[in-house]
Parts: C-alpha cells; structure tokens; sequence
C-alpha cells in the first residue's frame, strides 16, 4: 500500500463523556469512538455496546462504578462488529449472565464474526489497545426475534423501576440492527443505525432500506438518542438532526454509488465520483476518511446487485486500499 489506513494513524486518545439523560439512562460518549448505553434500574443494570477489549471496558465500568452498585446483568450486543462486542467478557465477569443479540447478528458472527475480528484489530489498533485481553468471539446468551423486522419479537426486560424493550428495528447499518428503547423516559440507544457528527460505516450495510428504518425509529418521537457515534442528542428536535443526518449521508452515498454503475465507473473513479456530493457535507466530521473507501465499495456492490454484503478480511482491505491509491 502507497499509505496506511486513516484509522491506522488515528492514535490520540478522545475525551470521553458519561452524562445522566434520564433517571435511569445514561449516555457513554467519545467524540466519534464507539459509543455505549447504560440503563441503571433498582435490581440490575442493562449495558449497551461493550467496547472494542475487555481492557477498554474497565473504564465504563469504572464510571457505572460511581452512580451505581447494582449487578451489571444484561449485556446489549446492537450489532456484529468487533469494536462493538468483543469488550464483552469484562461485563461476564462483572457478573452479567446474558448477552443478548438478534438473530440477524447472531448469524453474522456465525457468518463473518472472525473476519470482522482480525480486519479491525489491524484497522484500528488505538480502539484495539489490549487486544490481548479479547478471548475470541462474542456469542450471545439470548437471541432476540426471528430476523424479521418490528416490535413482534420484541424483548422486555424489567431492570427494577424501569423496562427496556429490545428489538430489531429493520436493516441498515447491518441486517441485524437491535435497538433498546426506553418508551417510559423516551430514551432511544441506537447502536450504529443513527450518527452524528461522525462517519457513518456502511461497509456491511443494507442501504436502499436503511432509511425506512430510520423513520421507524422517528416514529417513536424519542426525545434522547444515544447514537452509535457522536454525543447524545436531547430534545425530540435534536433526535431529528441525528436522524436526517445519517439519512442524508446513506442516501447521498448510495445515489453515488449507482451513479458509478451507471457510469461504467471502475472504484477509483467511483471514489472521486462520490467526493463531490460527500466531501462538501460531510468531510470534517470525525473519521470521515476511515469510512469513505468502505462505504463508497459497498455502495458500488449494491448498485451492482451485490444485497448480501461481501465479507471483509484483512486481505480485502489491502486490496480495496490498493485500487482506490493506485
């Protein structure tokens, strides 16, 4: 490669932000790292998202550490990626008994969990710092739904003075989207299905459906929202930015992205291509050039028919660097 990734060189440590939105639920935020939910009830405390190592998970529980001494019993796994869920083991040895997932992320992992594993671990080595701590895939405890889209296969859990209905909303960021709602406080924690301010990977996403999903989550007139990415938003109209944020980024992708196919564009071409609409609204937001070369190559493959994302490897990801510097 001419250069490393953008993640490679993205080394300084991000300031991390642990606010109460409502009496129960809290924001874990990390100007445009992962971020994760904490919902503290009067019997047990509901974590959503994990972190990319157990090592990094000490400071969230740290944090949950200083407003709380309940049992951390659930773990909330909203997607598939590494940096998402491989922190999990921290929280099983808090004492928490179940991971919980939806089908369409547990067939991921199944899928393409290790790939995903190794690719990120060489993309982003400051959020995989510890990685030696990481015991292998997360697999979840409780599979939540059939695969199938809306609030049908819903999972409630009662944490003590608060319950937290778990579901998958729709495809969009991946297949397998779950979301965790607190309709009692009007917290919505998204995972990587919403963004803001930050980039938005769809390297395994299903965009021509993802801003259905969107609206459906508008739907529920939240009036916080943990987003994957970027601080918490508060006020129903703040939710709506978030939302019309990582709606225009998908649909000015995608519109790219078909644009290159009808084009006869080879990806090179179709990364320039996608420059001009993405560039002007989004690039300078926080890891913007991380996920450029792999959401313009998903783009380009669902213009192409591609529906079911293709695995990346660590392989892949040389070659799709390749192509786009030579």
């Amino acid at each position: 490669m001419s250069k490393a990734f953008a993640s490679q060189a993205d080394l300084d440590d991000k300031n991390i932000t642990f606010e109460q939105l409502s009496e129960h639920c809290w924001a874990y935020t990390a100007e445009g790292d992962p971020n994760s939910g904490v919902i503290i009830g009067e019997k047990y405390i509901l974590v959503s998202d994990t972190t990319a190592t157990p090592a990094m998970a000490q400071d969230l529980i740290a944090k949950i550490r200083t407003v709380s001494d309940k049992p951390i019993k659930y773990v909330l796994l909203t997607h598939y990626h590494a940096v998402r869920v491989l922190g999990a083991s921290a929280y099983v040895a808090e004492g928490a008994t179940e991971v919980i997932a939806s089908r369409g992320t547990y067939e991921l992992i199944e899928e393409r969990g290790a790939q995903d594993m190794k690719s990120e671990m060489e993309r982003f080595p400051r959020l995989f710092r510890g990685a030696e701590t990481v015991p292998g895939l997360t697999w979840p405890t409780m599979v939540v739904g059939d695969g199938k889209p809306g609030r049908q296969g819903s999972l409630e859990i009662d944490l003590g003075g608060v319950k937290v209905q778990i579901w998958h909303p729709g495809p969009g960021h991946t297949k397998g989207d779950t979301i965790a709602w607190v309709e009692s406080e009007k917290v919505l924690y998204s995972g990587d299905l919403v963004e803001y301010e930050a980039g938005v990977y769809t390297g395994d996403a299903q965009l021509e459906e993802w801003p259905a999903t969107l609206d459906a989550l508008r739907d529920l007139k939240p009036e916080y929202i943990v987003p994957g990415r970027g601080e918490a938003m508060k006020g129903n109209d703040n939710v709506n930015k978030a939302l019309d944020y990582t709606k225009r980024w998908v649909t000015t992708l995608f519109q790219a992205g078909k644009d290159a196919v009808a084009g006869n564009m080879d990806l090179k071409a179709a990364m320039a291509h996608a420059r001009k609409s993405m560039d002007p609204v989004f690039g300078h937001v926080f890891i913007y050039e991380h996920c450029l070369p792999f959401d313009v190559t998903r783009a380009f493959d669902e213009a192409s028919g591609i529906k079911h994302p293709r695995i990346w490897t660590a392989e892949r990801d040389k070659e799709m660097w390749d192509a786009l510097q030579g």
